[in-house]
């Protein structure tokens, strides 16, 4: 018969190895946040979590979208997720600020960023006008453009949509190409070569979004990042091969998240980003980040005081 004391030594062991296979699952999921709430911008992760490419390449990952009060990057720095997308701008600025990154893949090849001015007129010639641009960040490049222009432009922070500009309080904004661009085309506002400013026709293609992992976490979870990755191009490759299939799985999670939008729109959105992931020289996906693209935006933003210092290619890659 067992003794009381046995009993009790049995119940022990039997809680702390309960406890660490919880620990142990828990080491083992890999929280992945986008940069901004759900949309088909971020198509091709969730793609390789609904078609199962995440499990067959044997990652755990949890996909959790930032809020208002926890952005993606404080989400980063307070260990609340293990991987996140962010612009190469915005990159450059969070290595630069002490906190090492390492990009694990790169999904923009292309910039997405215009300035869409009123009244027809060209974002150049507008000298001191009220331009809006996003609170989040991810405007660096037009700081950058906007100071070797001498443009002098009032900068009007906005959290996620047109309506100032629309309104007619803003002489001009920024804009996606896949996101307020095709916002600013539903609420009416003519689009044509003279007032839309292309950055990336005009010596600022600088690619954006990309997978970014803090150094230290990736040097103790290579494998699990090199997965996560594989997986995650995998999601994007099927994505640009059944478009209709992907806007399915992508409305799902816009509805989970009681986003406030529409299948035309988040089609819209889906061609854009699949069409700025083809390189314009190769003509290809590459899904690679470019050097001489990490040097051009480090040095623009070296000359116009966001960066101590330059940020080399070697400092963002997985194992320099």
């Amino acid at each position: 018969m067992f003794r009381i004391k046995d009993i009790v030594l049995f119940l022990a062991c039997f809680v702390l190895t309960a406890s660490s296979l919880t620990a142990s699952a828990q080491s083992d999921m890999l929280v992945f946040t986008p940069q901004w709430t759900a949309q088909a911008q971020f198509a091709g992760y969730y793609v390789a979590e609904e078609m199962g490419f995440y499990r067959e390449a044997g990652v755990k990952v949890r996909i959790e979208h930032p809020s208002a009060t926890m952005p993606a990057m404080t989400r980063l720095r307070n260990n609340e997720c293990q991987a996140t997308t962010m612009q190469l701008c915005q990159a450059l600025e969070t290595v630069d600020g002490g906190i090492p990154l390492v990009n694990i893949l790169q999904t923009s090849m292309n910039n997405a960023m215009v300035i869409v001015s009123a009244r027809g007129k060209d974002p150049l010639t507008q000298k001191g006008a009220r331009v809006g641009i996003w609170s989040v960040g991810f405007g660096q490049l037009a700081l950058c453009m906007s100071n070797r222009e001498h443009l002098d432009y009032e900068w009007v922070r906005f959290a996620q949509n047109v309506n100032l500009f629309v309104a007619g309080a803003l002489d001009a904004t920024l804009a996606m190409s896949y996101n307020e661009y095709y916002q600013l085309m539903q609420a009416g506002v003519e689009m044509t070569e003279g007032n839309v400013y292309r950055f990336c026709d005009h010596g600022y293609n600088v690619q954006e979004d990309g997978v970014y992992m803090t150094r230290d976490y990736y040097n103790s979870h290579k494998e699990q990042a090199r997965r996560f990755a594989q997986a995650s191009r995998k999601g994007w490759e099927w994505a640009a091969q059944h478009p209709e299939e992907t806007l399915d799985i992508v409305m799902r999670y816009v509805e989970k998240a009681h986003i406030a939008t529409n299948r035309t729109m988040q089609r819209l959105m889906l061609q854009e980003v699949l069409r700025l992931q083809v390189d314009r020289e190769s003509k290809k996906r590459e899904f690679r980040l470019r050097p001489d693209m990490v040097q051009k935006a480090s040095r623009l933003m070296k000359e116009n005081g966001m960066l101590k210092g330059e940020v080399t290619y070697e400092s963002l890659t997985p194992d320099p």
